[in-house]
């Protein structure tokens, strides 16, 4: 990579767009190659990566991000290991850290089958063995397990028992009255591993014993009495053998490790790389970036584009186009009014599109692959090279041109600046006139008339502006496509107060065919205003037309819906006069029945049955012409079988409900409302386009989590109790709803009041499976990992 061109980075600050990357990556080998990355110039492996990344954003969104907290580069160690050394506690404890964290990331992983990151999920071998067995050997940095081995257990049992032996042998001299006037201090202590007690300078030799240790001021003796010293040559042989296991663990430990160098190597390099691309998805996010479309045609279009170190409250987004219909973009304006930035957020957003990084952009922005984009931005002069401005601008400048090609986008700022105009313009044309030749495509910024001109008039080159508002002299930062720019000196004067007779006296020093320039400029900015007041005016009125017809149709559905509420309150009560119609009947025929079977004649008896049926097909007549028929329209056969989930329409009720289950009588267990019901199939209507339930609840979910990185750790340090577990609470809800399997909460160590409070609120949690302290590595007794069922 050349020079030029990694200065061409440095002027678009790429640099410090990768710092706030690594600041997003958790390993400090992920930090690393965050800050290493490099534009890449083959369009597939940049699809690839922008796939990566937008996997990364997807996962982030449902299960929220992955922890890569004990990602240490164990290499080294892995190679010593495997030359036969001995690693130490802490070596060995980094080691189970990968293991661990390859686990995780790949439980993390599971579902996620057709994604662009499965294969690098599916490439890392989790060994629960190994990472526990270091695990149960080693407790901390320091501190061995008795349960490493069987022959250190019993070492241990054997030390605790003489270390018993000898501090009741010193208990009973030091609580004897017989020495009590000799000792410092009635306590038993430790010198160079030994039971020792402190006895008074000045009766020294009334103790028999070895003298281990003196006090800073002479006046205390540590003395090892005669009937301690073998009992602590025995310890001291015991220590001695401790020792002697401890290092044939560590070695056995090491040797183990070093047996699947190759696997563990492999585990860290593929975490490592998730680092980067979860790094990438969580910097998405902060920037609310897309994933650009990638060209090879040499065209880009940013669509709301905005430059990522800008304060997202305070940058103006631009839209711009180049390589498409036009080759070269000549973009003028008063300075200040954001030419520069918007040179640099073309440059920059295609050199983080081509390291793989989403873009603060809208979607359908598009980027194009060059294989340089080549920037002279900024004022490079020099008093100790003996360079001025204009001279360090055309030492870039050779270089660009002697680089420059069909692949090479190239930017220019203020181009023939600090020359005489005439000159500087006429070379300015002349630098991009060539760059279009060797087919390069150019953005450049000036202030020369001269270009606006040569853009006017030449094929393949459009004139942009940056607005100014000359009522308020401050630029408005939009960038204006097809419009030249006005440097508006004069209006800016008058704005400030500069007499008008020096500004006419100015401006019959320009020349005639400058000021018709300017006036044809005047009057083609002020009819854009008036065009773009005239479309905003139409487009507030369709907004208003919009909202008008939004409220008439809620107008009319409120109607409609008090017009059925209407006809269904008639026909219930014309229903309960017709029921208490149909009662009274009934207690009529029951009375003409016990009649007719008093009644010998069998002609009226026949003549009452009569007069009942035709009773009955009166209030049956009657009922019919209440109830409104509705016309049976054809529907269409459905083109599948009806599954739970389905929604569907009870034909007679014409109201829908949701499969809950199918029988297996063929018949179908409904929910309708609050109503469980149940139907037989010719009952029911299979509604395809209708929603089923898991879909509403997916789409909701995604809804809720859209742009959202739920964090699997939370801090709870510095809070009192009672505003810690408000949060708490709320921090549970959000991860269970998150779908995270376990969280981690820093409560500290302190007197134990938070650790207490977030025990209690996790036991009351109903979602909470199970929760433990920290081991090393996780916090120990500063936190806790709770997990979710």
């Amino acid at each position: 990579m050349s020079e030029l061109y990694e200065k061409s980075l440095k002027k678009l600050e790429l640099d410090a767009v990768l710092e706030k990357l690594a600041d997003c990556a958790v390993s400090q080998e992920g930090k690393q190659r965050c800050r290493e990355l490099r534009p890449l110039t083959d369009a597939r492996d940049i699809e690839d990566l922008q796939r990566q990344t937008s996997a990364a954003c997807r996962l982030i969104t449902l299960k929220g991000a992955p922890g890569f907290q004990q990602v240490q580069d164990v290499r080294p160690s892995l190679d010593r290991a495997d030359r036969g050394g001995c690693l130490n506690p802490v070596e060995l404890l980094h080691i189970a850290g990968v293991l661990r964290c390859a686990r995780m990331v790949k439980d993390y992983s599971d579902g996620d089958g057709d994604s662009s990151l499965s294969w690098m999920f599916a490439a890392l071998t989790p060994n629960k063995y190994l990472e526990e067995k270091i695990y149960g050997s080693i407790l901390s940095e320091d501190e061995i397990a008795d349960s490493a081995s069987t022959e250190l257990a019993d070492i241990r049992r054997h030390m605790r028992v003489q270390s018993a032996k000898i501090k009741e042998s010193l208990q009973k001299l030091i609580s004897s009255p017989a020495y009590a006037k000799y000792l410092r201090d009635p306590i038993i202590t430790m010198r160079s591993d030994r039971y020792v007690v402190p006895v008074k300078s000045e009766f020294k030799n009334e103790i028999p014993g070895l003298i281990h240790d003196v006090s800073a001021t002479g006046s205390t003796f540590f003395i090892e009495p005669m009937s301690s010293v073998n009992a602590n040559n025995a310890l001291r042989e015991l220590l001695l053998r401790e020792k002697k296991e401890i290092e044939r663990i560590l070695a056995e430990l090491s040797a183990e490790a070093a047996s699947f160098l190759e696997t563990i190597g492999q585990d860290y390099t593929l975490l490592v790389g998730l680092d980067v691309i979860f790094a990438r998805a969580k910097l998405s996010f902060a920037m609310k970036a897309i994933e650009p479309v990638i060209r090879t045609d040499g065209s880009l279009e940013l669509k709301q584009a905005r430059h990522p170190l800008i304060d997202a409250k305070k940058v103006v987004p631009i839209s711009v186009r180049l390589g498409m219909d036009f080759d070269t973009l000549i973009i003028t304006g008063p300075n200040t009014g954001g030419k520069t930035v918007t040179l640099k957020t073309i440059g920059l957003l295609t050199l983080m599109a081509e390291c793989g990084l989403h873009i603060p952009a809208d979607d359908g922005s598009a980027v194009s692959v060059f294989s340089k984009v080549l920037a002279d931005i900024g004022d490079e002069q020099s008093i100790e090279q003996s360079l001025s401005t204009f001279s360090a601008q055309m030492k870039n400048i050779v270089q660009i041109v002697d680089q420059c090609d069909d692949e090479t986008l190239v930017l220019f700022d203020e181009l023939g600046a600090g020359t005489d105009p005439a000159e500087g313009a006429a070379l300015a044309i002349s630098l991009i006139e060539f760059c279009r030749k060797n087919g390069s495509r150019v953005a450049a910024t000036t202030h020369y008339a001269e270009l606006k001109v040569y853009a006017m008039r030449t094929a393949g080159v459009i004139n942009a502006s940056c607005e100014f508002d000359v009522q308020t002299l401050q630029p408005t930062y939009r960038l204006l496509i097809g419009v030249p720019g006005k440097s508006n000196a004069f209006a800016i004067s008058r704005r400030l107060g500069l007499p008008e007779q020096i500004l006419n006296a100015a401006r019959s020093t320009v020349s005639q065919n400058d000021l018709d320039f300017e006036d044809v400029l005047n009057q083609l900015e002020q009819q854009r205003q008036q065009m773009e007041t005239a479309r905003l005016e139409a487009e507030r009125l369709r907004l208003e037309t919009e909202k008008t017809k939004q409220k008439s149709d809620e107008y009319y559905a409120q109607i409609k819906k008090e017009k059925e509420k209407a006809e269904a309150k008639a026909r219930a009560e014309a229903q309960y006069i017709l029921d208490e119609a149909r009662r009274t009947a009934n207690a009529v025929y029951d009375e003409l029945k016990a009649l007719r079977k008093q009644m010998k004649d069998a002609a009226d008896a026949q003549g009452i049955n009569e007069r009942q049926a035709e009773l009955r097909r009166s209030l049956n007549e009657a009922e019919r012409k209440l109830t409104p028929q509705k016309p049976q329209q054809a529907r269409p056969k459905p083109s599948r079988a009806i599954a739970v989930g389905d929604t569907v329409e009870l034909i007679k009720l014409g109201t829908k409900a949701t499969v809950l289950a199918c029988n297996k009588d063929g018949s179908y267990q409904l929910q309708a409302g609050i109503l469980k019901v149940s139907a037989r199939p010719e009952e029911v209507y299979l509604l395809e386009n209708e929603p089923t339930e898991v879909k509403k609840f997916i789409e909701k979910t995604q809804r809720e989590f859209k742009n959202v990185a739920t964090s699997p750790e939370l801090d709870l340090r510095g809070m009192d109790s009672l505003e810690a577990s408000a949060v708490l609470q709320q921090f549970l809800d959000n991860a269970y709803l998150a779908n995270l399997q376990q969280v981690r909460i820093i409560h500290g160590k302190g007197a134990g009041i938070l650790r207490k409070m977030v025990h209690e609120e996790l036991k009351k949690n109903k979602n909470v499976k199970k929760f433990r302290l920290g081991v090393y590595g996780e916090g120990e007794d500063g936190v806790t990992i709770a997990e979710f069922c």
